[in-house]
């Protein structure tokens, strides 16, 4: 028996950390001769002048290597793994203490943490066995590695999309715990070892927290399986490197709702962990394994083998009540005693020896019958003539269905009185088994009997006999199925639905889904008055329905709507006689002619919807008249505006000009800058402008836009 070897590792300061906050101090006890520490001191926290004083195996101060520690703990314990012993090496500590830069290391060589050096010197050491025995001794290594996430244990050798939500199962195999479903991959080199390693890394579960960038938010275990077969001798030992999360508080890691989640699992495990040393410590009768995965799997006190933990410490003032929790922890772990057992070999082409209560030279005793059963109570006299090469007799009877033989003499029935016996390891005489053992033997037939009775039977009669068999079979399964009633036929109405049903579930009814947006779009315009966008997006949409007479029509209303516009916008354009310019026109004037019905330019719309019942200067908003609630309309100031229809023959005026230009760019950015008009006014003006194709001339002509009154087009040329 010997106690879990305990070692304390502070971790050098980190670039945010200063030195006047080091509260931790390493020092050597008087009794030891060498000048290596051992003691851990601390202040109390409640008291400055007081410290606590933690003694372990050994302590490894801020100056302490990587190379320092494995060469120290670990290394000694690679020749107990290839003499048939366990190993189990975890990290024990508070989050960012360096847990996992202990065990994995950086990717220098100096940084390589205690796993990578543990696999390079079992492999140093393989090959060295196997030169020294010539090829007689071979040695296999495979690794499986798993992490234990929120209480579940996940395979990291298999991608996280391919995980189950339940996780690997566990299972108790020979006092030890196994996971079910686990890969196993084998390692030939350290190469390929540190290639599965670092694609394992990749799967673990990681996030950043306050206090740690790279923060592990699960429990990793790395198991080494190292198998040396020396001729029939085979011995198998595995080392489990364990690196565990380290506890933390959310008050200062402000961890979200995800990570809250992650640690009050981390923390459970740690408390149960924790439970079960001091348990183990108490020596109580029940220790809290199985409430715990990870407790479960590390087994502290129950595992046979070599133990040693690694205690993580930080040396600032931050981490004062967490370091005091982890000292008071490793201090109690200490005390717990482990069997070193060496695993036995198995050796190939015998089974392996079972030891018995009466000891391994004690033959098994044969069966024997017991007075106090009933059906051994009597026992009939046969003749004891028997020939050399008979196996022995069974001396008891067996209950059968059969009627018993009855004998008329009462003689030949006599009780037999049990054996008596001395002492367990004596064997009584041979006087039973040679008489009484062998009474039932003469109702038995021998093999040479039954051969010569069975009948023989040709291989064509067996044939026909399975046949016949096999018939009757079939036609019981034909009597016992259902009818099966005929399939009706299907009216081309329901195939056809059918086939369009089909063609929507394989996609490809895809077209006609655009053609039903082209037609909502075109029915969007021409609510609006946009009749030439909206002939557009019919004649899109007439690809996708190219027999629809109602879609027909519309476009063919649309075109000659359309048609009439633009004979009626060349007739006013030439129909109006020459003015003056310097005669002011004024708005009455305007409206005037805008309600004239010989101006087809202003003719409502065959549609519910006109013109009227959108503003000109507010963005184009519908607003629905209320016939009920209607007002007469209010008298309107008229407001003098210089209309440029100058005589005939002469040219407009120079603002005029400069605003037929605006226009004709067709510009929104310029546009929209015009007094009174906005961006999307804007839009809609260079939408009408592109739908005729055909640029401003005049003012009148400006005017006839959608959504453009002789007003806006005042403010626009008095804003130049």
């Amino acid at each position: 028996m010997s106690s879990v070897r305990v070692v304390a590792r502070v971790r050098p300061l980190l670039k945010s950390e200063l030195d006047k906050d080091t509260i931790i101090t390493t020092s050597s006890s008087d009794s030891e001769a060498s000048n290596e520490a051992n003691i851990v001191r601390i202040p109390n926290p409640k008291n400055a002048g007081e410290d606590f004083s933690f003694q372990f195996n050994s302590v490894y101060d801020q100056e302490a290597t990587q190379q320092d520690i494995f060469d120290t703990e670990v290394s000694p314990t690679i020749k107990h793994l290839f003499s048939g012993f366990d190993v189990t090496l975890f990290a024990y500590g508070v989050t960012g203490t360096g847990k996992t830069h202990t065990m994995r290391g950086g990717k220098t060589i100096a940084e390589r943490g205690v796993i990578p050096r543990l696999l390079s010197g079992i492999y140093r050491r393989s090959r060295k066995i196997e030169k020294d025995s010539r090829g007689e001794t071979n040695v296999e290594v495979a690794m499986s590695y798993y992490e234990i996430y929120n209480d579940r244990v996940f395979d990291l050798f298999e991608a996280p999309e391919k995980r189950t939500m339940t996780g690997l199962q566990l299972r108790d195999n020979g006092g030890k715990t196994v996971v079910v479903g686990l890969t196993e991959r084998p390692c030939e080199s350290l190469k390929e070892f540190e290639k599965l390693y670092d694609q394992a890394n990749v799967n673990r579960s990681t996030s950043a927290t306050k206090l740690n960038a790279h923060s592990s938010r699960s429990h990793a275990v790395l198991c080494v399986k190292l198998t040396i077969t020396t001729g029939d001798e085979t011995r198998v030992s595995t080392a489990s490197a364990i690196d565990l999360a380290g506890s933390e508080d959310n008050r200062r890691t402000d961890n979200g709702k995800e990570r809250l989640v992650e640690s009050a699992s981390i923390n459970k495990s740690l408390f149960v962990l924790a439970q079960c040393v001091e348990a183990i410590s108490k020596k109580q009768a029940r220790i809290p394994y199985r409430e715990s995965k990870m407790t479960r799997i590390l087994s502290l006190g129950q595992n046979n083998g070599l133990t040693i933990m690694i205690l993580n410490l930080a040396p600032v003032r931050s981490y004062h009540l967490d370091t005091l929790s982890s000292l008071n922890f490793a201090n109690r772990t200490k005390k717990i005693e482990v069997r070193e057992i060496e695993n036995e070999p198995i050796i190939k082409g015998c089974s392996r020896a079972v030891p018995t209560f009466t000891g391994p030279t004690i033959q098994r005793q044969p069966l024997r019958p017991l007075a106090s059963t009933a059906h051994n109570a009597t026992i009939h006299p046969v003749n004891t003539g028997s020939k050399p090469g008979d196996k022995p007799l069974k001396a008891f009877s067996v209950y059968s269905d059969k009627s018993k033989l009855r004998y008329s003499n009462s003689a030949q029935v006599r009780r037999i009185e049990p054996p008596k016996r001395s002492s367990p390891l004596k064997r009584p005489s041979d006087h039973f088994g040679s008489t009484a053992a062998q009474r039932f033997k003469h109702a038995r037939t021998s093999p040479e009997c039954l051969r010569k009775l069975q009948p023989t039977i040709s291989k064509a009669a067996i044939e026909d006999i399975i046949e016949k068999k096999v018939t009757e079979i079939l036609a019981a399964r034909a009597l016992d199925q259902p009818s099966i009633a005929p399939v009706p036929e299907i009216s081309e109405e329901v195939q056809r639905r059918l086939e369009m049903l089909e063609q929507k579930i394989e996609g490809k009814d895809e077209g006609r889904a655009e053609g039903l947006t082209y037609l909502l779009m075109a029915k969007q315009h021409h609510v609006r008055g946009e009749d030439s966008s909206a002939l557009k997006m019919y004649e899109l949409a007439k690809e996708y329905f190219p027999d629809n007479p109602k879609l027909d029509a519309k476009i063919l209303k649309l075109r000659e709507r359309l048609r009439e516009k633009k004979s009626e916008n060349e007739q006013r354009l030439k129909g109006p006689t020459c003015m003056p310019s310097s005669e002011p026109q004024t708005l009455g004037a305007v409206q005037k002619m805008r309600e004239d019905p010989k101006d087809g330019d202003y003719q409502d719309a065959p549609e519910p919807v006109s013109d009227a019942d959108y503003e000109s200067d507010d963005g184009f908003r519908f607003r629905s008249k209320s016939k009920k609630n209607a007002r007469p309309p209010a008298a309107k100031t008229k407001v003098d505006v210089f209309r440029d229809i100058p005589p005939c023959g002469d040219q407009a005026t120079p603002r005029t000009k400069q605003l037929l230009g605006i226009i004709n760019t067709r510009d929104i950015a310029q546009i929209k800058l015009l007094r009174g008009v906005g961006a999307k006014k804007a839009g809609l003006i260079v939408e009408a402008i592109c739908s005729d194709d055909d640029e401003i001339g005049s003012l009148g002509q400006l005017e006839g836009l959608r959504g453009v009154g002789a007003k806006t087009v005042a403010n626009m040329r008095l804003g130049l």
